[in-house]
């Protein structure tokens, strides 16, 4: 996998920090750590209004970044050690993944063709690694963390519960996740729901388990917790971080299962009934009391305006719907596999073969996949998750072939699995079509020059007429935001981060208002340089909503009188204008 990555990275090399804006915005964060940014400060000065913006990542994934930044320049320079800690780290986390999926798939296979099945499992997670993009060189945003963080959980909760180690170790990787971000919340409440109901239905067989899950969590969770949350926030409650609200409610509820089950896992299932029962009670109370707000969407108090001209043209936030309304072409890799997995797992239950792993497997597959499909970035995890189930299943197969050589339905069957239970077949097949597809129509060249002109907005030396302006704050479309923080000293009005609303609505005001009244909104904010990139798409959708808007009237190419142009960036990509009011 290194050696492959290395190949396909310096054989395209553009850069060494990721596409992503997470991925840009994570290495700007990582720097203020290095550069003397406290610990539990999590400002970003520079973005947003005046004051900044806090950020709602963990310093749990900024200090191996950071430290492996710190190794690295012993030897090399400072853009160097940047470039080999930021491919290093991306690999180092397929390694958990790697691990867990072998192990888990091994277990599933019930000691049948489990060395095969192993095997099978390490194939299909090398290709999605290689699929996902979330794996390579400068992808240090917290995604892949999490998905060997939920890789890890679901290989622990399959082992037999005499492994109550491994069920420690799951209730570690749930605080862990936890932790890092809420975007897993989902599995891990679902994780503690199976724990839960093991308990329920097998009780003293699964009484260390269950014991070792829960202490593991709520201990994790307490260490995470005043390692990461400053003192003077311990009582706030943030609905979209780790906060009193997440921890109360993780420490009591996982807590409270460890103590029913120490105390009652020999009594009868209805007596360990009425303790999860009052364990559920007491903790849904305190969710009621501690953090009442955080049982909605976290996104909910979003401006509408905000949700119309951002959330709603966010890839990873789209359902399943406009998902395959607007890139047809992707329903293969997002939405097929999973389902696969889903019938495999229930036809495995009802036959007998591991009912309970399979039974563990097919909660969070589901869990993962609903998500799915009300936005689409639940597919990496329910597609991850899909090798425990169909990697056992693909080795049985070949098992039977190759026990029947002159059987063709067998190995038809055997190499139709195989090829339908990885998710980078589909996306490949649903590529080529999409390919096709445009050059049958003509569209290749006019998207492939715009997605050209766009990235261009993104290089350093597009940034460098930026960076040589004196100090100031810059409207930018939120796509351009973290790359200025990365590229200039400047404040950048807008980044796409939801607890910037402030900074955000400011950029959209100034875009979309006329020029007179843009002035005003630029005035207020305190702005003193625009760029502008006319194909970011976020300009294209400003254009069509508000034809007569700033950002319009500069795509027409009419400047008012006081936005002075930086003279070498006319006829680039990326245009600098000076206020002048």
């Amino acid at each position: 996998l290194t050696v492959l990555v290395a190949i396909m990275h310096f054989g395209w090399y553009s850069d060494y920090v990721g596409k992503d804006n997470d991925d840009v915005m994570r290495l700007v964060v990582v720097r203020d750590l290095l550069g003397g940014q406290g610990w539990f400060d999590l400002m970003q000065y520079r973005l947003g209004l005046e004051g900044g913006t806090p950020m709602h990542w963990s310093r749990l994934v900024d200090a191996p970044i950071a430290g492996l930044i710190l190794f690295f320049s012993t030897f090399l320079s400072e853009t160097r050690a940047e470039a080999a800690a930021l491919f290093v780290w991306p690999l180092l986390t397929t390694i958990p993944i790697f691990y867990a999926a072998a192990a888990g798939a091994r277990r599933v296979s019930g000691g049948v063709h489990g060395e095969s099945a192993a095997v099978i499992a390490l194939v299909a997670t090398f290709l999605f690694v290689l699929s996902v993009g979330r794996f390579r060189p400068g992808a240090i945003d917290h995604h892949n963390v999490q998905m060997a963080i939920i890789a890890v959980v679901a290989a622990c909760m399959v082992q037999p519960f005499a492994r109550s180690g491994a069920h420690a170790l799951a209730g570690l990787a749930a605080a862990l996740a936890i932790a890092i971000g809420v975007e897993t919340t989902p599995q891990i409440a679902i994780a503690c729901a199976i724990v839960a109901a093991l308990w329920l239905w097998f009780g003293e067989r699964a009484r260390r388990a269950t014991i070792a899950f829960g202490l593991s969590l709520a201990l994790a969770l307490t260490v995470f917790f005043y390692l990461t949350i400053p003192p003077a926030r311990y009582g706030v409650v943030v609905c979209d971080a780790l906060s009193i609200g997440f921890y109360s409610l993780g420490v009591i509820g996982a807590g409270g299962l460890s103590l029913v089950a120490a105390v009652l896992s020999g009594r009868s299932i209805g007596v360990r009934f009425a303790g999860l029962a009052g364990v559920a009670a007491v903790t849904g109370l305190a969710a009621l009391w501690v953090a009442p707000e955080c049982l909605s969407n976290p996104l909910s108090a979003l401006d509408p305006l905000l949700v119309k001209m951002w959330l709603s043209s966010v890839t990873e936030a789209q359902p399943v719907w406009k998902q395959i309304r607007l890139e047809p072409w992707t329903a293969g890799r997002y939405y097929v596999v999973p389902p696969i997995a889903i019938l495999c797992a229930i036809l495995a239950i009802r036959q007998g073969r591991m009912s309970r792993e399979h039974t563990i497997l097919l909660a969070m597959i589901v869990t993962a996949f609903a998500i799915t499909l009300f936005q689409v970035r639940g597919a990496v995890f329910s597609n991850l998750l899909s090798i425990f189930v169909l990697a056992p299943v693909v080795a049985a197969l070949r098992a039977r072939s190759n026990a029947d050589p002159k059987n063709t339905r067998k190995g038809l069957a055997f190499a139709g699995m195989a090829l339908a239970s990885v998710p980078f077949v589909w996306a490949l097949g649903g590529a080529l079509a999409s390919t096709g597809y445009d050059t049958f129509t003509g569209k290749p060249d006019k998207a492939a020059d715009a997605n050209g002109s766009r990235r261009a907005c993104l290089e350093r030396q597009a940034m460098a007429p930026l960076a040589r302006e004196p100090m100031g704050v810059v409207a930018n479309a939120s796509n351009l935001g973290a790359t200025i923080l990365r590229y200039t000293g400047h404040r950048t009005l807008s980044a796409p981060y939801h607890r910037n609303q402030g900074g955000m609505l400011a950029e959209l005001h100034i875009g979309m208002s006329p020029p007179d009244l843009a002035k005003r909104y630029m005035d207020d904010a305190g702005v003193t340089l625009l760029a502008f990139c006319a194909d970011d798409p976020q300009i294209g959708s400003i254009e069509r909503e508000a034809p007569d808007g700033l950002y319009a009237e500069l795509a027409k190419g009419n400047v008012p009188a006081w936005l002075e142009p930086v003279p070498e960036t006319l006829g680039q990509p990326l245009v600098i204008y000076r206020y002048r009011p």
